[in-house]
């Protein structure tokens, strides 16, 4: 008979596919487009924020540091990584859905290192990598059990001074029953022990869409102020 946690898994993972196939469908191809400029200034926006953090905690020379990115899909984030001075070889991803993967070893140097599973059982040694990075990764998982052994994972295989990089949503979405928002609280649980820096971060989508068309300005004031941000940006350490 096959163990609880098994079945549970395997039924998440099935859940997370179909939930991204349908998303796939729905999402107009322009919403993270770099020309739509709320979707630009979002980005932007993250990218200060990670650099100023990694920065703060000692990681700003990236030429010699071993990162690896959970849920990678097909390889955004590590190809800014490699924009910021990371060295390709150096570079790992891993994602549940084989499409993103495929994708992301034709849009990535040849040297970047590609898995396609499940991040709750890594084949890497304890205290592989100096960064191990997630962006709306945890939201898309609803088991909160698997949550919990993605997060030990992450953790296992980060150096005694390594960094996990954390972007991601800590709100629900009212309109998107397929993810659920991930509280401080929550992240606190996740990484017991260890210290977080988060801020919080990204204009909520209603709003970041007409006022980044209308003026980048105010979008920048908007979400300055903090109240209608939806995301927690940080870095979370030993």
């Amino acid at each position: 008979m096959l163990d609880a946690n098994v079945l549970a898994t395997a039924k998440e993972e099935e859940r997370i596919r179909g939930a991204y196939a349908r998303r796939e469908g729905d999402v107009p191809p322009q919403r993270y487009s770099p020309f739509s400029v709320a979707n630009l200034l979002r980005t932007q926006e993250v990218e200060r924020c990670l650099l100023r953090l990694m920065r703060k905690h000692g990681h700003s020379n990236l030429g010699s540091q071993k990162i690896l990115e959970i849920g990678c899909g097909s390889g955004y984030w590590l190809r800014k990584f490699i924009e910021w001075g990371a060295r390709p070889e150096n570079l790992y991803g891993i994602d549940l859905i084989h499409e993103r993967v495929a994708q992301g070893r034709e849009l990535l140097p040849a040297a970047v290192q590609l898995h396609c599973g499940n991040a709750s059982e890594l084949k890497f040694p304890d205290k592989e990598f100096d960064l191990v990075c997630q962006f709306t990764v945890f939201t898309s998982i609803l088991e909160r059990d698997l949550q919990a052994r993605i997060a030990s994972e992450m953790l296992r295989v980060k150096r005694e001074d390594g960094l996990i990089l954390w972007y991601d949503f800590c709100v629900d979405n009212p309109w998107n029953p397929d993810v659920k928002g991930v509280n401080r609280k929550q992240i606190e649980h996740l990484f017991a022990g260890s210290h977080l820096d988060l801020c919080r971060i990204t204009l909520a989508p209603p709003l970041a869409r007409p006022i980044g068309r209308f003026s980048p300005l105010l979008y920048q004031a908007a979400s300055s102020a903090k109240l209608f941000c939806t995301h927690f940006a940080g870095v979370i350490e030993k």
